[in-house]
């Protein structure tokens, strides 16, 4: 969907010869990766108690209850170590290609013998971005959300948005409690460890802002 979309908007504004392409993913993780021992990403449908525990018995799966809305089925969230195609998606880059890697936060694997195995696990998508923009050599990395900036005392009287933040502003916020473990916390992890690992600059934003937010006109930049 995306890669056809784009193609038709570049076509629009006459930019039709610049490929896209579409790589299907695989993602490595450590298989000693503490997460596997306590699998806490909820996947699939909803079930009710009796159901969720008589398949966590007869099919060997981990189940919780999931925010007073059903069971469901928990799965490891292991930390992303290496984006495995990333030869090709430089190849492509360099190219001039359009390339869309990492869907879903891409598939899990672990080495084995110097052979890739699949893993029952989901990896946060806005991790397994940030290692493919570090693997890939990419000095900015851009997450594109709902809102247009990162917010501090979010949906309270004291909510107030921030423009620019340095890595030690942004651990300092997340240590006093500033963004949801669900949803903005990974991202401000994300473009931090961005940072850490050799990035240039980091940026929040929606996707309606991306374009100003590059120019520093809008979104909030992460810096060292």
């Amino acid at each position: 969907m995306i890669q056809q979309n784009l193609g038709n908007l570049l076509a629009e504004h006459g930019k039709g010869d610049i490929p896209i392409a579409t790589i299907v993913t695989q993602v490595v993780v450590d298989k000693s990766d503490p997460a596997f021992a306590n699998p806490s990403k909820p996947v699939g449908p909803f079930y009710g108690e009796a159901e969720a525990k008589a398949l966590e018995s007869e099919k060997g799966y981990d189940v919780r209850e999931d925010a007073g809305r059903g069971w469901r089925r928990v799965v490891p969230s292991p930390n992303p170590i290496e984006i495995n195609e990333k030869a090709a998606i430089r190849q492509l880059v360099d190219a001039r290609s359009i390339v869309i890697a990492s869907g879903g936060g891409g598939i899990p694997v672990v080495r084995e013998g110097g052979k890739l195995e699949g893993v029952d696990a989901v990896i946060d998508k806005d991790l397994a971005g940030e290692r493919l923009a570090v693997d890939v050599g990419a000095s900015i990395f851009m997450v594109l959300t709902d809102v247009e900036e990162v917010k501090l005392n979010y949906n309270t009287p004291e909510e107030r948005g921030v423009s620019k933040m340095t890595v030690a502003e942004a651990k300092q916020y997340a240590e006093e409690g500033h963004f949801a473990k669900g949803s903005m916390d990974p991202k401000v992890r994300a473009a931090v460890r961005f940072i850490e690992d050799g990035g240039q600059r980091a940026i929040i934003t929606s996707l309606d802002k991306a374009v100003d937010a590059l120019h520093g006109r809008a979104g909030t930049t992460i810096t060292a």
